[in-house]
C-alpha cells in the first residue's frame, strides 16, 4: 500500500498546477488561523448533508445561505421565522421562545447557549443565522421612504471557468464552456424582500440562438412580511410547504437525519424561490392572512412553463424533466414546451400547542401525461391532464411531546398517511418514531416527504430514532428504518424490502472536536449472474440483498490561530459474490490575516468502482452547494481565497483540481474529457450597499 501511495504521489506532482495547489495547501495547514467557522462547516458536523439522496438539498443550502446573509432578529422573530431553520426541533423552537419571553430581551446571541435543549453544536450553528437589532417603538409597517432608507442591496456575480474542454465543447454544445450567474437581493427591516437571479449553465448559448435575451434562466420575486393581517405575501417565483409535505412541498427536503434532528416537526411556509434551480418552483402569487389570533388562511396560484419529453404523437407528455440543461439542439427542443397550472389554499389553526390544517389544490397540464407504463415499475405513473389533492395535517406540541401527522388523498382514489411521535424523556434525551404508508396507486405531483424510495408512492415503513446528549459536549444520534415496497420498483422486479441503520457521535470541548459515524444500508435489487452466489445459481432467485456500509472519522482543532480538520471515510458495497471497497483521507486547513482568508483541502481516494464511491462536503463560493462524490483512484486539491476589501466589496476565488491515476479519460458522451485531470476556477464578487 505504501508503494502505491508513493508512486501515485510522484505521478501527481508532475502536474505544475496541482503541485502549486499542494504547496499552498501545506502552507495553509501550517499557518495561523482565526477561529471563525462558517455555518457550512458546523452544519456538515450535524451529519444532515449525508442525506444526498434528497433532490431538495441544493435548495435547502441556498435558503440557508440567504438566511445567513439576512439574519433573523432573535428578539422580534416569530415561531414561523425560526422554523425556517431545518436543524431546529419544535421543542427547541418552543424553548427559545420561552427563554426570550422570560428574559424579555436577549442582549447577546451567546445567551442561546443557556437554552436547555440546545447542545453546543446546535447553539453555535444557530448563532450564524440570528442577530440582535435595536428595539423600535414603531410597530407599524414602514413607509416606502423608510424601506428605501434602511434597505440593503446585495449583488453577487459568479463565474465557473474550466481549464479544459469536453467533447461537447468542441462539437455538440451550443454555447461556451463557462458557467456564470448573477444574484440581486434587496431587503429592508425584515418586512420587504425582492430578488432577481440570472443563471447560465456551461454549454448553453448566451445572447445568441434561442437565448437572444441573454441568460438561459431568470427568476424574480417580491415578498412582504407582517403587513397588517398579511403575515406573508409574494409575487413572482416562490415555493411552498404545508404539513409534512405529503401533497405539497417544494421547499426543504425531509431526509432521515433532518427528520431526526427536527424530531419530525411539520411546518406551513411561503418561501421565495431564490435558487438557481430551474425546476420545482411555482410562479404567480401566494399570501397568508391572519383571520383570527389562531387561524390563518393561505391562498396560492401558479402558472409556469416546464421542460418535457413529448410522446410519439408530439401532443402528449412522456416525461417531465428537472435538469434545466439546454445545451444541445435536442435539449432545446424540450425547453419549456409545456405548461402547468396550480391553484389552491390552506387553512391552519394553532392554539396552546394544538394545530390542524387543511390543504387542497388542483393542477392541470396543457398536454396530457402519457408516460410509458409498459415497464412494470411505471405501471401506476399518473396519466391525464387534470389532478387534485387534499390533505389534513394535525399535531400537538408541548415541552416534552410532539405529535405530527398528515393524511392525504386525491383523484387517484387512494389514502396516504405519515405520522410521527417524539418524546423528550429528559432534557438531554429525545425519542422519535415515524410511520408512513404510501399506496402504489397514490400520486401527488408536488409532494416531497419522508421516504426511502425517492417518491411518495409505493412505500410503507417504520423509522425509530434517538437524540441523546449525555453531556453538553457529547451528542449521540442513531436511527433504524425499515421499508417495504409492495409493487416492483426500478431495479427490483418484485416486491422488496430495505433496511437502514445509522449511528453518530460528536464530541466538542475546548478547541477540539471529534466525529464518528457508521451507516449500514440494505436493499433488495434484481439479481444477476454475477451477484447470485454460486451455490444458489440453480435456483435463480429474483432479488438479492445489496448491502452498503459507510463510516467516517474526523477530528478538528481550532483556536485563535489554527483551524485544522482531518477526516477519513470508508465505504464497502456487497451484493452476492461482488464486493466493492473504497476509502478517502482528507485534510482541511484555514487561516486569516486582516482582510484575507485562506482555506485549503487535500484528499486522496481509492475505491474499487462507483458502488464504493465517497461523498464529502467541500467549501465553495457562496450560494453554491458542493458535495461531490469520488471513485477510482486519485487526489483532490482545492484552494480558496476570500478578500474582504471593505464593508461593501468581497471577492472569493477557488481553484480546484482532481487528478485520477486509473484512467486517461473522464466522463462519457458529450461530457467526456480526454485527460486524467481536471482543474476549475470559481470567481465570485459581492457588493453590499
Amino acid at each position: 500500500m505504501n508503494q502505491t501511495v508513493l508512486l501515485a504521489s510522484a505521478a501527481f506532482l508532475q502536474a505544475p498546477r496541482v503541485w502549486l495547489c499542494v504547496l499552498l495547501a501545506s502552507l495553509c495547514l501550517s499557518s495561523p488561523a482565526q477561529n471563525d467557522d462558517t455555518w457550512e462547516q458546523l452544519f456538515d458536523q450535524t451529519g444532515q448533508l449525508e442525506d444526498t439522496e434528497s433532490d431538495l438539498w441544493e435548495q435547502t443550502y441556498e435558503e440557508l445561505n440567504d438566511i445567513a446573509s439576512q439574519k433573523i432578529d432573535i428578539n422580534h422573530c416569530t415561531r414561523e421565522d425560526l422554523s425556517r431553520l431545518p436543524f431546529l426541533s419544535s421543542q427547541q423552537i418552543m424553548d427559545i421562545m420561552e427563554y426570550r419571553d422570560k428574559a424579555r430581551r436577549l442582549e447577546t446571541t451567546m445567551e442561546l447557549r443557556l437554552v436547555p435543549s440546545l447542545d453546543k453544536l446546535t447553539a453555535d450553528l444557530l448563532q450564524r443565522f440570528v442577530t440582535i437589532r435595536p428595539d423600535s417603538a414603531n410597530t407599524r409597517f414602514p413607509s416606502f421612504a423608510q424601506l428605501m432608507r434602511y434597505g440593503r442591496h446585495e449583488l453577487v456575480g459568479t463565474v465557473h471557468a474550466p481549464f479544459y474542454r469536453r467533447k461537447g465543447d468542441r462539437n455538440g454544445y451550443l454555447g461556451y464552456p463557462y458557467k456564470h450567474w448573477l444574484r440581486y437581493t434587496f431587503s429592508s427591516q425584515g418586512r420587504v424582500k425582492a430578488g432577481l437571479i440570472a443563471s447560465q449553465d456551461a454549454g448553453e448559448p448566451f445572447f445568441s440562438a434561442q437565448n437572444a435575451t441573454g441568460y438561459d434562466f431568470y427568476s424574480a420575486y417580491l415578498m412582504v412580511n407582517r403587513w397588517g393581517r398579511v403575515k406573508a405575501a409574494i409575487v413572482g417565483r416562490y415555493r411552498l410547504r404545508f404539513g409534512m409535505g405529503l401533497i405539497l412541498n417544494n421547499s426543504f427536503g425531509m431526509g432521515k437525519l433532518n427528520t431526526l434532528a427536527t424530531l419530525g416537526r411539520s411546518a406551513n411556509h411561503i418561501f421565495a424561490h431564490s435558487s438557481r434551480m430551474e425546476a420545482n418552483y411555482l410562479q404567480g402569487a401566494a399570501a397568508t392572512v391572519r383571520l383570527t389570533k389562531h387561524l390563518d388562511l393561505t391562498a396560492f396560484a401558479s402558472w409556469r412553463k416546464i421542460d418535457v419529453t413529448l410522446g410519439p404523437d408530439s401532443a402528449s407528455i412522456a416525461t417531465i424533466l428537472q435538469t434545466g440543461y439546454h445545451r444541445t439542439e435536442s435539449e432545446m427542443r424540450r425547453r419549456r414546451n409545456a405548461s402547468t397550472t396550480l391553484w389552491g389554499g390552506n387553512l391552519s389553526y394553532f392554539n396552546n400547542g394544538w394545530h390542524v390544517g387543511i390543504t387542497a389544490f388542483a393542477t392541470s397540464y396543457d398536454k396530457p401525461l402519457r408516460p410509458n407504463t409498459n415497464q412494470v415499475y411505471r405501471r401506476w405513473y399518473p396519466t391525464g391532464k387534470q389532478f387534485w389533492n387534499a390533505s389534513v395535517d394535525y399535531g400537538y406540541i408541548s415541552d416534552r411531546l410532539n405529535i405530527s401527522g398528515e393524511t392525504a388523498t386525491g383523484d387517484c382514489g387512494q389514502v396516504a398517511t405519515i405520522n410521527s411521535l417524539s418524546y423528550q424523556l429528559w432534557s438531554n434525551l429525545a425519542l422519535l418514531a415515524l410511520q408512513r404508508y404510501y399506496p402504489y396507486k397514490y400520486y401527488a405531483p408536488y409532494s416531497n416527504s419522508f421516504a426511502e424510495g425517492g417518491s411518495i408512492q409505493n412505500e410503507s415503513g417504520v423509522f425509530v430514532g434517538v437524540n441523546w446528549t449525555p453531556t453538553r459536549y457529547l451528542s449521540l444520534r442513531a436511527y433504524t428504518d425499515m421499508a417495504y415496497f409492495a409493487w416492483p420498483k426500478y431495479q427490483a422486479s418484485a416486491a422488496s424490502h430495505s433496511y437502514d441503520n445509522f449511528a453518530q457521535a460528536t464530541y466538542t470541548r475546548g478547541h477540539w472536536s471529534w466525529l464518528v459515524r457508521y451507516r449500514i444500508k440494505m436493499r433488495e435489487k434484481n439479481a444477476t449472474s454475477t451477484t447470485i452466489p454460486s451455490t444458489e445459481k440453480a435456483a435463480q432467485p429474483t432479488l438479492a440483498m445489496k448491502t452498503e456500509q459507510r463510516a467516517r472519522w474526523a477530528v478538528g482543532y481550532a483556536n485563535d490561530r489554527y483551524d485544522l480538520r482531518l477526516q477519513a471515510d470508508v465505504a464497502h458495497c456487497h451484493i452476492g459474490e461482488k464486493n466493492s471497497f473504497g476509502w478517502m483521507a482528507t485534510a482541511n486547513g484555514a487561516t486569516s490575516w486582516r482582510w484575507l482568508q485562506i482555506a485549503a483541502t487535500a484528499a486522496y481516494f481509492h475505491t474499487d468502482d462507483f458502488d464504493s464511491r465517497i461523498y464529502t462536503y467541500e467549501r465553495s463560493v457562496r450560494y453554491s452547494f458542493s458535495f461531490p462524490s469520488f471513485f477510482g483512484e486519485g487526489m483532490r486539491m482545492a484552494l480558496q481565497l476570500r478578500a474582504d476589501l471593505s464593508d461593501q466589496w468581497m471577492v472569493i476565488a477557488k481553484l480546484g483540481c482532481t487528478r485520477y491515476f486509473d484512467r486517461s479519460t473522464i466522463g462519457t458522451g458529450l461530457q467526456q474529457l480526454n485527460s486524467h485531470s481536471m482543474t476549475d476556477l470559481d470567481l465570485q464578487v459581492r457588493l453590499k450597499l
